[in-house]
């Protein structure tokens, strides 16, 4: 499959952005998606939608519990990349949502967006993976 960038994008943003959404030679974190003064917000979500990364809510990703899907909550010209899975507070409480890699002092996901909240990210649903649901910060 060819990837032709948008007529009026330079090749060399259209580059940069595909490695930020592949984590191919830059880690997958926290990415401004302003370049040169113009905000490329548009054209990050248009390599996502080609990478397989759809918007959909937290709610509606089919996850179970121990698995991941990665996902970027892009909002204010930023791309911010995580996982959806489940917490595990004990054998008998469990929460779905969206942790970001960026962590807070504190050592928490800096973004939470729990399944009740209605924020689209977007995730590709291709690529679940296990995680150690006893640990997800380790995984």
């Amino acid at each position: 499959m060819s990837m032709k960038p948008a007529a009026s994008t330079p090749l060399p943003l259209t580059d940069a952005l595909q490695e930020i959404v592949e984590g191919r030679n830059v880690k997958r974190s926290s990415h401004s998606l302003i370049w040169e003064g113009t905000d490329c917000t548009d054209e990050f979500v248009r390599i996502l939608d080609e990478k397989g990364y759809h918007p959909v809510l937290v709610r509606d990703v089919s996850v179970a519990p121990g698995e991941r899907v990665p996902a970027f909550h892009v909002a204010n010209a930023s791309a911010l990349f995580g996982w959806i899975f489940w917490e595990k507070f004990s054998d008998r409480r469990m929460r779905k949502l969206f942790g970001s890699v960026v962590r807070n002092n504190k050592g928490d996901w800096a973004v939470q967006i729990p399944e009740k909240k209605s924020v689209l990210v977007y995730a590709n649903t291709s690529e679940l993976s296990e995680m150690d649901i006893d640990h997800p910060s380790a995984t």
